[in-house]
């Protein structure tokens, strides 16, 4: 191969690299928006706290069933043709919003939003860890990891908006998905690599939990402990006695610790493999939450112990999904991917629900036990999981 042609391919790569990024971003962006905003247009609009709640868990409904079909047509149609869908599906939902009051018609639209941001992701990190070298592949899932918390984080700054007129975060935040889609409209289509022919779908699921279970749980655990933190700790930083003030920077220092240390982490599991870097993360994060309830209402103490915990788990989900394309062969990673996803959405649904349970009938502080011990658990269960290296398979260090 020619230089200009080794020049053109690595051009090609980065800017589909750059450009699935700021896709990433953009939906962060939305997500970080709607929650908030929608939330406080039903207060505004009488509202009672509990149907804002059942109407605001659409969303995570359509993200968790988008997983179960969404493989068939990222194979049939390839990663572009469903980001492009994904992009679109939001962007005219969220157009939909600002024109009705009706709470039916707001739950089927956060549900299509949820499908198609859970398409447009599923489809942006599988070609992301699809097509990353090895020996960058960390580097690159948690560029990914980084440009979600950044879109989320940015998100909510829209509600600013709202002052203008009803519809202007929307048809804001919609400009931005049609800049991102004018941009991926220029990528070359590339398809996934199929399973053979002769191996049927429940194979594939049963392979990658046989192969890969250890590498499956970060999933779980992150959306576990990011809904457990976003919904349950501010009832017990209430009990403690902590302002509002302090509640929201606390979540923000969590949040931020996630960011800063998402692309050194990836970095370092490049160099030194994924395993020992989950498990060290996994021990240190364990350590953090036992601690936070011995550290009372004293904020100095639990800003500390929050960018901790946020720096050394917010990297959980993207190091799996790195691990996950490390051991197992190209042709099941999208199952892999589902699982993933699927993982992440029982422990959202999951966390909130055992938050809410065990500060009402055990203790204010269960919450941060039982997410040290599990976090505990899993790096125990990383000293015995031994990856089979596959014949032909290229695998990183563990």
């Amino acid at each position: 191969m020619s230089s200009s042609a080794i020049a053109t391919t690595s051009l090609s790569s980065r800017f589909r690299l750059i450009t699935l990024l700021l896709v990433v971003v953009v939906a962060g962006m939305s997500q970080g928006l709607l929650l908030p905003l929608l939330s406080i247009m039903l207060e505004d609009s009488g509202v009672s706290a509990d149907m804002n709640g059942i109407n605001s868990a659409a969303m995570y409904i359509g993200i968790f069933c988008t997983m179960f079909f969404v493989e068939k047509p990222v194979l049939r149609f390839g990663y572009k043709k469903v980001i492009v869908a994904g992009i679109s599906l939001v962007t005219l939902a969220s157009l939909l919003f600002p024109f009705t009051e009706s709470l039916a018609l707001w739950f089927a639209l956060r549900l299509l939003v949820g499908v198609g941001d859970s398409s447009l992701h599923y489809a942006t990190q599988l070609w992301i860890v699809s097509s990353s070298p090895a020996d960058r592949r960390g580097r690159y899932i948690s560029l990914y990891g980084m440009a979600y918390g950044l879109g989320f984080s940015l998100g909510p700054l829209g509600i600013n908006l709202l002052p203008l007129g009803r519809a202007v975060p929307f048809i804001v935040s919609s400009l931005f998905f049609v800049t991102v889609l004018l941009l991926v409209l220029r990528m070359k289509s590339e398809m996934p690599e199929r399973a053979p022919r002769d191996a049927a779908a429940e194979n594939r699921f049963v392979r990658t939990y046989r192969m890969a279970w250890f590498v499956l749980i970060p999933g779980f655990l992150y959306g576990l402990m990011e809904a457990s933190m976003n919904s349950s700790f501010p009832l017990y930083g209430l009990r403690i006695e902590l302002s509002q003030h302090w509640i929201s920077l606390l979540l923000l220092a969590f949040g931020v610790g996630g960011l800063v240390l998402q692309l050194p982490l990836g970095i370092l599991s490049d160099r030194i493999g994924r395993k020992p870097v989950l498990i060290a993360c996994g021990i240190v994060g364990s350590l953090a939450f036992f601690a936070i309830p011995a550290a009372g209402n004293n904020v100095v103490l639990l800003f500390l112990l929050f960018a901790i915990a946020g720096g050394v788990v917010g990297s959980f989900y993207s190091l799996g999904l790195a691990y996950a394309a490390d051991i197992l062969p190209r042709a099941i990673l999208p199952a892999a991917n589902v699982i993933a996803s699927i993982h992440f959405s029982i422990g959202s649904i999951m966390g909130p629900t055992l938050g809410g349970y065990g500060i009402r009938y055990v203790s204010p502080s269960i919450n941060f036990l039982f997410l040290g011990a599990a976090f505990l658990v899993f790096a125990m269960l990383g000293f015995g999981f031994r990856p089979k290296r596959q014949a032909g398979d290229v695998t990183a260090s563990v």
